[in-house]
């Protein structure tokens, strides 16, 4: 026997207008306008710029202003003519939502930022690969092989994967020496070093390469033979020695191998000069990211002025046809079914137009409203420009402060920039955890960066600092702060541990 019972719970669900917020505020004044040419594209009654002086029916008439929408909104519009009546046509059920794209679950985008129009890494091998005048059975291999080449140029899969895909997708029987021997000449393939299956052989592919366009530019004499010898020794060090080369052990390399300390320094700039990515200089599918400063702070005459990025208010206004029409449908006589259809594709496209421009006037709000948070919060840091001004800041002293929630600010800080006296900065710049001082005093973990950064910077390459001893001089400074925070912020600074800074 079935039963019925009764189930009370409470849920939240963002509205269409919620959503359309949310995502016009997380992106950056780059990406508004294509935001905008898509709005536009896809809804008539939005239009941009100025909008047109109405014409004057009486003597009373006002002049539309493009950025007082309000005006032009389709519920001042409903204020405005009474006559008009257009539940005639809607019945109560048919409610004309904002039919947003990719409307259902909301997800946050990741939207692709602008590319540059070059050639691909792929499509650049492809024609190098060309010139070997491979049959079609090799030619295929090859293909395969470019195929599996990652980003950065090496290819990682094991060549026996390689040699089954080819049987079960490409029916080519083959055998892993086949492979490798069209693997190595695509190896010699520009960039230098691609096809590489680890960073050793990368490396050397660099360094043989070397020798061999020296040896055939010009000959072995006495007067060119150290050159020669370098190359030779960097490529011992790499073939023979890798182990202890990413060690930074130079020592054992010398005793290995019999080197000097000259000769060594002299084969360790050689190597270092080698390009360990090499899909990074060959591949044209970069990303390349314009940054453009959502706001602008100015000191003038003792004071700081914000302002921000004029793209960041396009003008935008309802187009008047759309409210004409939906006045042409009240005074028509007809009712009927494909009428009433019309009717509520414009009541929608008019409340979609609406809610858009409601939308970015609201992002221009909490924009100011947010940044103008942060500047008064770090306004020692915006008058000098010293990083030692930055005060700790976290999201939550913003949001309390503009009385938001949390996630509005992070999607305010995220992707945004300002252009100061000093340069531009990402808003996440501003935002920093505290370190306590000996004299209880709580300084922005930022200050504490730039000094690490600076004591780094000034140790000694032949015995660098040991974490623990860069604990040590920051406590002496009067630093509170953890060895294991010390590793932390040296990871931040992308600054390698002092084994691996350790020179000749």
């Amino acid at each position: 026997m079935q039963k019925l019972t009764v189930k009370q719970s409470l849920s939240q669900k963002l509205s269409p207008q919620q959503i359309q917020f949310i995502k016009l505020l997380q992106i950056p004044t780059a990406e508004l306008d294509s935001r905008v040419e898509e709005e536009l594209e896809s809804n008539p009654a939005l239009e941009e710029g100025r909008e047109k002086e109405k014409e004057k029916e009486d003597d009373n008439s006002d002049d539309y202003d493009e950025m007082d929408y309000s005006e032009t909104s389709l519920e001042s519009l409903k204020d405005s003519t009474t006559d008009i009546n257009i539940n005639d046509y809607l019945s109560q059920d048919d409610v004309a939502g904002y039919k947003m794209q990719g409307d259902g679950n909301y997800q946050e985008e990741d939207r692709d930022m602008p590319i540059s129009s070059m050639t691909s890494l792929i499509d650049e091998l492809t024609r190098q690969l060309g010139y070997l005048r491979l049959d079609e059975r090799m030619h295929t291999i090859g293909m395969q092989l470019i195929g599996s080449i990652d980003d950065d140029g090496y290819i990682r899969r094991d060549v026996d994967a390689i040699v089954n895909d080819l049987a079960f997708i490409q029916n080519i029987q083959t055998d892993r020496p086949e492979v490798e021997k069209l693997l190595r000449r695509i190896q010699q393939f520009d960039p230098a070093g691609i096809g590489a299956r680890d960073l050793q052989e990368c490396l050397l592919i660099q360094l043989k390469r070397q020798e061999r366009v020296k040896k055939e530019d010009e000959p072995l004499t006495d007067e060119n033979k150290g050159e020669f010898k370098v190359l030779e020794d960097a490529i011992h060090i790499i073939s023979m020695c890798f182990e202890e080369f990413k060690k930074k052990h130079f020592k054992k390399i010398q005793r290995k191998l019999n080197l000097s300390e000259d000769e060594l320094r002299a084969a360790m700039n050689v190597v270092l000069k080698l390009n360990p990515k090499p899909g990074g200089s060959g591949s044209g599918m970069v990303k390349v990211q314009y940054v453009i400063p959502d706001f602008t702070i100015k000191y003038n005459n003792g004071d700081l002025e914000l302002s921000l990025n004029s793209r960041n208010a396009p003008q935008l206004h309802v187009s008047r046809n759309y409210t004409n029409m939906l006045e042409g449908y009240d005074k028509s006589d007809k009712k009927d079914k494909k009428l009433k259809q019309e009717v509520s594709f414009v009541k929608q496209k008019l409340d979609a137009a609406k809610w858009f421009i409601d939308a970015i006037k609201q992002r221009q709000h909490t924009l100011l409203k947010t940044m103008s948070a942060i500047m008064e919060y770090q306004r020692e840091f915006f008058l000098e420009g010293e990083d030692s001004k930055l005060r700790p800041m976290i999201l939550k002293d913003i949001a309390n402060e503009i009385g938001m929630d949390i996630s509005t600010v992070s999607r305010v800080a995220n992707s945004k920039a300002v252009q100061t006296d000093f340069g531009v900065f990402p808003l996440k710049y501003f935002f920093s955890e505290s370190i306590q001082t000996d004299s209880g005093e709580d300084v922005s973990s930022k200050e504490v960066k730039a000094i690490l950064k600076e004591l780094i910077e000034d140790e000694s390459k032949r015995k660098p600092y040991s974490d623990d001893k860069l604990e040590k001089l920051l406590r002496a400074r009067g630093y509170q702060i953890a060895r294991r925070t010390v590793a932390k912020y040296r990871e931040q600074l992308n600054i390698p541990v002092a084994r691996l800074r350790k020179e000749v």
